[in-house]
């Protein structure tokens, strides 16, 4: 490090870069001793003096400071500054960082929005439900709105009887297989034929494994279902969508099989 008598041009203090950069003396002190941003000279009074390149440098650590690296991750994230190359280099780095901060901020944000929209139209203080709707916006499920119309007892099954991995299992099938009786209808695909009846088939099967053979949880969940003018509309449409069609594959299922459903359950 160069020293010198008195601060030649194209340098500045310590307080100088500070108060053009918005941090503190302490800060860049602390940075100095983790060997993170030293000084490029030194007068001959011992004033440390920096340059604009240690401004690029600073920009850096504080750029990934606010990205939550830690002071050893930036330390080896720091890169040589000698070429245009090299300065692409790194802003490229620092642009990839900042886009995935600004997704996970804008997953933050939209969760956020979306639960107290939940919370305003509960119009009670219900924490459980509230818990439930968290959950079910970090498991990406669409249907997070229909948490609030669930009555306690559904919701109580359901949190003991499946953890976060078997309940996004149950959600993904209720997803495809509503998605497949759509494509079914699209494609002129009848619900008595062989193909609508696997698909009852496996609604049947999915709601069983939802409800363990509770009649009295049954009968709430087909309540529920049919409570439309309760239900959020992108639910509501694409239930309406679905349901005849589910419907009449597992009534034609049930009849080939000689299968009576409500035995079914009580056994």
């Amino acid at each position: 490090m160069e020293t010198y008598r008195a601060i030649p041009a194209g340098y500045m203090t310590v307080g100088q870069l500070a108060k053009k950069m918005h941090t503190t003396v302490r800060t860049l002190q602390y940075y100095d001793k983790e060997g993170l941003l030293s000084p490029s000279a030194e007068s001959g009074g011992g004033r440390r003096l920096y340059t604009d390149k240690d401004i690029f440098r600073l920009h850096q650590i504080q750029a990934m400071k606010y990205l939550d690296f830690s002071l050893d991750d930036i330390k080896t994230r720091l890169a040589d500054l000698d070429t245009p190359e090299q300065v692409a280099d790194v802003l490229s780095e620092q642009a990839k960082a900042v886009k995935v901060k600004i997704a996970s901020l804008s997953e933050v944000l939209d969760t956020i929005e979306k639960l107290r929209s939940e919370t305003l139209s509960i119009k009670t203080v219900d924490f459980k439900k509230y818990a439930d709707i968290i959950v079910n916006l970090q498991m990406k499920n669409e249907l997070y709105g229909l948490v609030k119309h669930m009555d306690d007892k559904t919701l109580d099954h359901f949190r003991s009887r499946f953890d976060r991995e078997s309940a996004a299992a149950i959600i993904n099938t209720l997803n495809r297989l509503c998605g497949q009786s759509e494509k079914f209808q699209k494609k002129g695909i009848p619900p008595e034929s062989e193909q609508g009846q696997a698909l009852g088939k496996e609604w049947w099967d999915m709601v069983m494994e939802f409800t363990d053979g509770d009649m009295g949880l049954l009968y709430g969940l087909v309540e529920f279902v049919e409570q439309q003018d309760g239900c959020d509309s992108k639910w509501k449409g694409r239930w309406e969508s679905v349901e005849e069609y589910l419907r009449k594959a597992m009534q034609t299922y049930f009849m080939n099989n000689g299968i009576d459903p409500l035995k079914e359950v009580q056994a």
